[in-house]
């Protein structure tokens, strides 16, 4: 019997409340940010899930809201696995720049196209592929085997760690995956087959907050 993949975006963050390029800087969850994990964490508590191991990237944002799920799920000593592989996509050079500013000293168009084309890294940066190219390898080796052993996984990452990982879970196209954007704070919960495909997906929260 295969088992239960979770995936949950980090609550919002300082950053993504500025309207600030993040990538791989490490600022904290805001309030919201906070709150968000907890209603994430509360709703997986209702399902009465209980896992076998959880993972998370490098970055603050996204371990602490794996902390509070975890609390929530009455789970808080779990043993949890960190790897930059599960970071956010990286930036480069739009690190730390207010989206407006960005628009202002590159142009719309050119900002756009970092941000929503599959395969256009922004200077210095991971386009989404790139990120795919780190996050796809750390998948297939480290957690969809635990998975097929029919463990239960839980993983806190990013909006574009876990894109990528949708977009193989999903079977998404590259114009399907540049549309989708995942909402901070709720728990995706899939069941796999023994062959690695999707036996089901649930959105556990309201998808109309999505940003």
């Amino acid at each position: 019997m295969s088992g239960t993949l979770v995936l949950v975006r980090h609550g919002q963050s300082d950053w993504n409340l500025k309207n600030l390029f993040t990538g791989w800087r490490d600022p904290e969850l805001t309030p919201l940010g906070i709150q968000e994990a907890e209603t994430g964490g509360q709703a997986l508590a209702e399902t009465g899930i209980k896992f076998d191991i959880a993972f998370t990237s490098a970055l603050k944002r996204a371990q602490d809201t794996l902390k509070i799920v975890l609390d929530k799920v009455g789970q808080p000593g779990l043993e949890t696995i960190r790897d930059e592989a599960l970071n956010e996509r990286d930036y480069g050079d739009l690190s730390g720049l207010n989206k407006d500013d960005a628009r202002e000293k590159w142009g719309e168009e050119q900002v756009h196209i970092w941000r929503r084309s599959y395969d256009v890294p922004p200077p210095g940066g991971e386009s989404l592929r790139d990120t795919g190219a780190r996050v796809w390898p750390y998948y297939m080796t480290e957690i969809l085997p635990r998975v097929l052993r029919g463990e239960t996984v839980l993983v806190a990452a990013h909006g574009n760690s876990l894109r990528s990982l949708v977009m193989v879970l999903d079977r998404l196209s590259k114009e399907e995956i540049l549309k989708l954007n995942l909402a901070t704070g709720v728990p995706m919960v899939y069941k796999l087959n023994a062959d690695t495909t999707v036996a089901s997906k649930v959105v556990l929260g309201d998808m109309s907050g999505a940003h």
